[in-house]
Parts: structure tokens; C-alpha cells; sequence
């Protein structure tokens, strides 16, 4: 398995040194092994990791705080995934299925409670557009009015 050291990690994240050991710090990246002389020895599942951090943070525009609680709901439905292959049997199963869907429904409300707001964002930004629009109109047409007056 390949190890990799914190510049590596950065070059090929898009992170700084800085951002990926405060992910650490706070949690939100696992704290990677270290050598005998203590230097960070990352692993290709980190790098994935950090580049879905990124992407999680940018494309849907998340806050560390929610990007935690989205990191949190991804690891639980992993969890329960693997446990429903795990079982054997109906009734075991189905209470393990429910289990996925249940996180499932979590992760989607998470979204689409950040996907409302993005909207309510836009809405405010298209009504003071549209606002400035007319007022820009108006004062235009006063001054063209006022020149053919004089």
C-alpha cells in the first residue's frame, strides 16, 4: 500500500498542509499513521477523501459544520449497508433495510434542506436584481425626458 506525506496529499486534494491537518484536528479527516519519526504517512483512501470534502464543500456549498454532519451520515450508512450483508434471514434483514433507508432519508433531507436555502438565496438575489432593473429604468428614462425638455 502506498504511503504518502502531507505535501503529496496537498498537491493532489487541491488542500493546504494547513487545511488538511485542521480537517484533522477537528475531526473531519482521520488521523492518518505515523512514521517512527512522527511525519504524517497518508494513504490513497485520505486523498479520496479530502477530494470529496472538497467537492461536498463546493458544489453544494457546505459549511464545515454541515460538512461534518453530512461526513457523519455518510459513515453510518456505510455501517449499515454492511450490516444488512452481514445477516441471514427476513426478519433480520428487514430491520437492517429500514435501518438504510432511514439514514438514506436523513442524508436526502440534509439536502434538500441546504438546496431550499440555496433557493431562498436566489430568489432574494433575482427580486433586488429585478428591483435595481427597474429603478435603473425609471431614473434613465427621467434623464432622457429631462433632456428633451431643455
Amino acid at each position: 500500500m502506498d504511503e504518502f506525506k502531507i505535501d503529496d496529499v496537498a498537491k493532489q486534494s487541491g488542500l493546504t498542509k494547513r487545511t488538511i491537518r485542521y480537517y484533522e484536528q477537528i475531526g473531519l479527516l482521520p488521523s492518518p499513521p505515523r512514521s517512527e519519526g512522527g511525519t504524517r504517512l497518508y494513504t490513497q483512501e485520505h486523498i479520496d477523501f479530502l477530494k470529496k470534502i472538497t467537492n461536498a464543500k463546493e458544489v453544494m456549498g457546505f459549511s464545515l459544520h454541515e460538512l461534518q454532519q453530512f461526513i457523519t451520515l455518510s459513515d453510518t450508512l456505510e455501517l449499515r449497508k454492511a450490516d444488512y450483508r452481514q445477516v441471514k434471514g427476513t426478519s433480520e434483514q428487514t430491520e437492517k433495510l429500514r435501518k438504510v433507508v432511514n439514514t438514506v432519508e436523513k442524508q436526502l433531507n440534509f439536502l434538500v434542506q441546504k438546496k431550499e436555502n440555496l433557493l431562498k438565496v436566489e430568489e432574494e438575489l433575482v427580486s433586488l436584481r429585478d428591483r435595481a432593473k427597474d429603478a435603473l429604468f425609471r431614473f434613465e428614462k427621467e434623464g432622457s425626458e429631462q433632456k428633451k425638455e431643455q
